[in-house]
């Protein structure tokens, strides 16, 4: 963490530093007030610390990752967070307050000159002088700590503006005139040129309370851009009930071990990552995958630590503990996209380091250029005064990182991880995707299809007595059938005898009181007209025919197969409505990959290819000069999402694709896809907004303020509501939802089998 940076020169300033130690790569974030510094090992963390301080401002050490902490980020509120703990007085408000309090009768008795009494502005000159001196004091410190380092931030332009304001009209008070007795002074929204009589003791408490109110908008608003890293962080149990032996006892999460069984009770959040040993309830992932559906969880069922259990009692047996849970991780992967920079916002703050000696340098050239043109004093030292005020590098500084924190905390909201804004920035230029097959368009999971009888036959009655025989085989195709019987709800699975098994061939059992075989059709031609052209149905779309024969009589045939998710073709359709090209890349048999790209609409199809050939097919569209994001989830996908210019993989899938990814969809959901596209596309044109804002404001008031036309005071409340603007059109981005992009024509068949698994 680092403390006391008010602006994007502060920034400059850090990096600089850190930057010219032998091997430092550091990148520092305003919006944050974190630095992220790459370092070899043999450079103590306390030289790091001692040059930041060396700097000019504070900086602490992350604490230690320990069992006990690791799982649980601190929220990313900024640096000099005004929001203090409850129950404590906030500093910073309280300065603000009697600020305002002094601050309001000069204002108000400078601006009305029919309430201008006699001798009002040395009523005025008492109410402002603590306020240019204890109000404006942090400003004043920063500037001197700025200048004994040989830089100058927004702080040293603020500062001289107070200083200059406030001696100025102590000259004029005290030796120009304007300490007379019955003394008015007219208001007006431009500086008067006339002679030393005018004072600016107005500007002088002016710039102190509008820079100090900004401030305090400015860093809650900042506070509210992180308020999704604190809630991450708040989901942590702090303790969990273990069970040992049939004794329940209570002990602090940092205490809980891999292998440990521990109760969730209903209402109770799950500790950490495991599976479940005893129980059945329904689990709320919300906060975690942005899945606003329950999740039903028993015996067998992984769960995650931080999901809500809003059912029955749970005994989870503890897999993952500390940092590695997939809380932890989702919480690491935000903050990290947070303290990143994008190409744009290394290009302002380059900008923003030199800004602020070229405004003292254009101040000191406009105080001497108006003295030497023969205009008053008053004049030239009002328009240099503007200059130094009006200048604004925190606009500059707050138009990226503000915008990357409200839409990593969005984006985790919605089930979209980012590893950086590098991602964001890709995402936003992406033209093809690359999409693998099983468990990325697909469940992954063989399941019913469905059912054809032969004439006169119950699908249900069939389906049962298979299953009947099927729960005592092994084979994935009967843990489909048997878990497709037993969600009809119909009558229970009756008791099979006499069970044999031809390995590969068929599996037959007595069920009250018949044979029934279950098996691949050997001989197609011998079954009835319907069931025939099932299997060969079957065998066209990839989907692999089971034969139901019931007493040696042909009974029905079961299709399975991997089923597509259910939103896998309007996902598809929505990509291509964004102009993304969709491609298909699978291991499956050209049969397989066929009928699922005929049903979603890709006529870019690569089957059969093995995991080098993936990659390959990714650098050929590159060197193509295609933009290529590959979407996947398995180890054979690792290859092709490291050589993608941009790498998606899906939560569900293997931590080597997960590891090889910038972006990780949390959610089962494909529709997060298109989803992360338009985030991507929001934010990129949020930041350029705020770009756009904050150097186009510089370059109109700049110029008016040196050539006289601009009042110090109003100079004052446009700095710092140009940074208030760009913060606020950031928070946008905290609100945004996804468009659907219209409901898509979806066939009339959308799960599709496919007889192979990657």
């Amino acid at each position: 963490m680092v403390g006391g940076m008010t602006c994007a020169a502060c920034v400059g300033r850090v990096e600089k530093k850190l930057n010219r130690l032998e091997g430092v790569s550091a990148t520092v974030n305003l919006a944050t007030g974190r630095a992220r510094i790459d370092h070899p090992v043999s450079l103590p963390l306390e030289k790091l610390v001692a040059t930041v301080e060396r700097a000019g401002f504070t900086a602490s050490l992350p604490e230690p990752a320990s069992p006990s902490n690791a799982h649980v980020a601190p929220p990313a509120g900024g640096p000099d967070s005004p929001t203090p703990r409850e129950g404590t007085r906030d500093p910073a408000w309280d300065r603000l307050m009697v600020t305002l309090l002094l601050s309001a009768p000069v204002l108000v008795l400078s601006m009305v000159p029919a309430w201008q009494f006699r001798n009002w502005q040395w009523l005025c000159l008492t109410l402002a002088a603590p306020v240019a001196a204890w109000s404006a004091w942090p400003f004043h410190q920063r500037a001197l700590r700025g200048l004994r380092h040989g830089e100058a931030t927004m702080d040293t332009l603020v500062s001289l503006g107070v200083a200059a304001s406030f001696s100025w009209s102590c000259y004029a008070l005290f030796g120009g005139g304007a300490g007379v007795p019955g003394m008015t002074m007219p208001f007006s929204l431009l500086p008067e040129s006339g002679g030393t009589a005018h004072i600016y003791l107005e500007a002088a408490v002016a710039v102190p309370l509008f820079v100090l109110t900004g401030r305090m908008l400015e860093s809650r608003a900042r506070h509210r851009t992180g308020s999704a890293l604190s809630s991450l962080a708040e989901l942590a149990a702090k303790d969990a009930l273990v069970s040992v032996n049939g004794n329940e006892r209570r002990i602090p999460i940092g205490d809980l071990q891999v292998g440990d069984h521990f109760l969730v009770r209903p209402g109770e959040r799950v500790a950490t990552d495991g599976t479940v040993v005893e129980g059945n309830s329904a689990l709320d992932l919300s906060l975690i995958t942005g899945e606003s559906r329950p999740v039903e969880a028993g015996p067998g069922t992984r769960v995650v630590g931080g999901a809500l259990n809003s059912g029955g009692l749970l005994q989870v047996r503890a897999s993952v503990v500390g940092a590695e849970t997939q809380l932890a991780r989702i919480t690491r992967l935000v903050e990290e996209a947070q303290t990143g920079k994008t190409k744009v916002q290394r290009l302002a703050d380059s900008v923003a380091a030199v800004f602020v000696p070229a405004v003292l340098t254009v101040s000191v050239t406009v105080l001497g250029f108006w003295l030497g043109a023969g205009a008053a004093a008053q004049s030239a030292v009002t328009a240099a005064v503007a200059v130094l005020v009006v200048a604004c590098p925190c606009a500059l500084g707050l138009a990226t990182p503000t915008a990357l924190l409200a839409a990593t905390g969005r984006g985790a909201q919605l089930g979209i991880l980012v590893s950086g804004p590098r991602a964001l920035e890709s995402l936003r230029r992406v033209d093809t995707v690359v999409l693998d097959k099983t468990g990325t368009l697909t469940t992954g999971r063989m399941s019913v299809l469905g059912i054809t009888t032969a004439d006169g036959g119950d699908a249900v009655t069939s389906v049962r007595l298979a299953a009947s025989v099927e729960r005592a085989s092994t084979h994935p195709l009967a843990a489909a059938i048997t878990a497709h019987a037993v969600g009809l709800e119909a009558q229970p699975l009756a008791r099979a005898t006499d069970f044999t098994e031809v390995p590969g061939q068929a599996v037959q059992a007595n069920v009250e009181g018949r044979l029934v075989e279950v098996g691949r059709p050997v001989d197609e031609e011998s079954l009835p007209g319907t069931l025939r052209d099932a299997v060969r149905t079957a065998g066209k779309e990839g989907r692999s025919a089971v034969l139901v024969t019931v007493d040696g009589i042909p009974d029905s045939v079961i299709s399975l197969g991997d089923a597509l998710r259910s939103d896998t073709y309007r996902a598809v359709d929505r990509l291509r409505r964004l102009g993304l090209d969709p491609v298909m890349a699978t291991g499956d048999s050209e049969a397989t990959a066929r009928a699922v790209a005929g049903q979603l609409g890709i006529t870019d199809v690569h089957a059969a290819v093995r995991p080098e050939d993936k990659a390959a097919l990714v650098k050929r569209l590159k060197e193509e000069g295609r933009q290529v994001a590959v979407v996947g989830d398995g180890v054979n996908d690792a290859a092709a999402l490291a050589e993608a210019d941009l790498g998606i993989a899906m939560s569900s899938g293997a931590d080597a694709a997960i590891g090889a990814a910038d972006i990780t969809l949390t959610r089962e959901d494909i529709q997060t896809l298109p989803d992360a596209v338009h985030l991507a596309r929001q934010t990129l044109g949020t930041i350029r907004i705020n770009l756009l804002w904050a150097f186009g404001y510089n370059l109109v008031t700049v110029p008016l303020a040196a050539v006289g036309l601009l009042n110090p005071m109003f100079a004052a409340a446009a700095m710092s509501a140009s940074s208030l603007l760009v913060v606020c059109n950031s928070l946008r981005l905290r609100t945004w939802s996804p468009a659907t992009g219209g409901r898509a024509h979806q066939p009339s068949r959308l799960n599709t089998g496919f007889q192979e698994t990657e």
